[in-house]
């Protein structure tokens, strides 16, 4: 009898920790989003995966290949701590200041092409693919003018991602 107790016991206790995994895909049939967790030793990779990828599309539409800035990546990282701060993604920082005025803060002399930014979950790879699909944004990562690239990011601790893109002559 003791020994039949403890075989259903045993089994009622294997089946409730039996739960149905997540589900993968939300109501709109669309996988469901994964926090991209970026770590501080990733930073160079996720940077250089960025100049990559924009070179390709820069060679693929016929136009010079970029070269990643110190000065503009300074002034990319500050503007998306910034948005984080103010919770709201846009082009002017939080003591009003605009991309021409961060450029020049960090002592860039050549002159601003444009600022790309976004707020969302997605890794550098979708995020440049989104600025990709709208003619504004794809301007300032094609613009023939351009020689140099900014890229850096603010991750909040519940993983979403303020990024910005800088380029400049």
């Amino acid at each position: 009898m003791a020994r039949l107790f403890i075989l259903l016991f045993s089994a009622m206790f294997a089946l409730a920790a039996c739960t149905p995994p997540p589900p993968s895909v939300g109501p709109d049939g669309k996988p469901l989003p994964r926090v991209y967790r970026i770590k501080n030793a990733d930073t160079a990779k996720i940077q250089f995966r960025v100049l990559d990828s924009v070179n390709a599309l820069r060679t693929a539409a016929g136009e010079q290949p970029l070269q990643l800035d110190a000065k503009l990546t300074a002034a990319a990282a500050t503007h998306a701590r910034d948005m984080s701060v103010q919770n709201r993604p846009w082009h002017f920082g939080s003591d009003g200041s605009s991309p021409l005025d961060r450029v020049a803060r960090v002592g860039y002399t050549g002159q601003l092409i444009g600022e790309n930014i976004s707020e969302t979950y997605e890794n550098e790879s979708e995020t440049l693919a989104a600025w990709m699909e709208m003619k504004s944004t794809r301007d300032v990562v094609l613009s023939p003018r351009a020689r140099n690239l900014g890229f850096s990011w603010f991750q909040e601790p519940n993983g979403k991602i303020w990024w910005t893109l800088v380029t400049g002559t």
